[in-house]
Order: structure tokens, then C-alpha cells, then sequence
């Protein structure tokens, strides 16, 4: 069973910086694409940015340059390092692996954390 913990949302000033953390639990991180997503109040949830288990990286237009995701195989870790956020930042920032098993797709979230940009 994969579970995900992540941690390091808060509140933060426009401009300021925040890293998010996800553990994964489980032996399938190694060959997962790991992925942020995010859901603010009323909109749907979207992809802010992801990671194959090669390194390549995909992220939401409006993050680019301000959002970095990494991880850290020997950890089970991804992280997010959002810089100069902005106030429609502010949403329920959720980690999510994806695995394929064969032929069969399989998936697993986090709880979630709130970041909240506000002056």
C-alpha cells in the first residue's frame, strides 16, 4: 500500500517562498512520475508540476520560473519549491504518484496542504 505525507504549506506573503515535501511509503517511488497538484476554492484541481522517475519535468504555464519540483530517490521524497508566490497561489496543494504495473495504471494522493498567499 503507497502512501503519501505532505508537508511544508502555511501562510506567506506575496513574494515570499515555501517548500512542500511529499514521503512516500510503498517500493514504487523509484519508477513513479510524481506530481504536485493544487485546488483552490471553487475551481477544479490542476497540475502544477511533475516528475518522471528519469528527471523530465513538466509544470503549469503560470508557475513557470517561479516553481521548481524535484526529487530524491534515496529519500522517497519530491519536493516543490515555489518562489515568489502570489496570492492566486493560494489553494490545498496535493502530491500524487502514478505507477504502472504491466499493462495496469495505478495511482495514490496525499491528504493535501494548504499554502495560502496573503498580506
Amino acid at each position: 500500500q503507497v502512501q503519501l505525507v505532505e508537508s511544508g504549506g502555511g501562510l506567506v506573503q506575496p513574494g515570499g517562498s515555501l517548500r512542500l515535501s511529499c514521503a512516500a511509503s510503498g517500493n514504487i517511488f523509484s519508477f513513479a512520475t510524481m506530481g504536485w497538484y493544487r485546488q483552490a476554492p471553487g475551481k477544479e484541481r490542476e497540475l502544477v508540476a511533475a516528475i518522471t522517475n528519469g528527471g523530465r519535468t513538466n509544470y503549469l504555464d503560470s508557475v513557470k520560473g517561479r516553481f521548481a519540483i524535484s526529487r530524491d530517490n534515496t529519500k522517497n521524497t519530491v519536493y516543490l519549491q515555489m518562489n515568489s508566490l502570489k496570492p492566486e497561489d493560494t489553494a490545498v496543494y496535493y502530491c500524487n504518484a502514478r505507477w504502472v504495473v504491466i499493462v495496469s495504471e495505478y495511482d495514490a494522493w496525499g491528504q493535501g496542504t494548504q499554502v495560502t498567499v496573503s498580506s
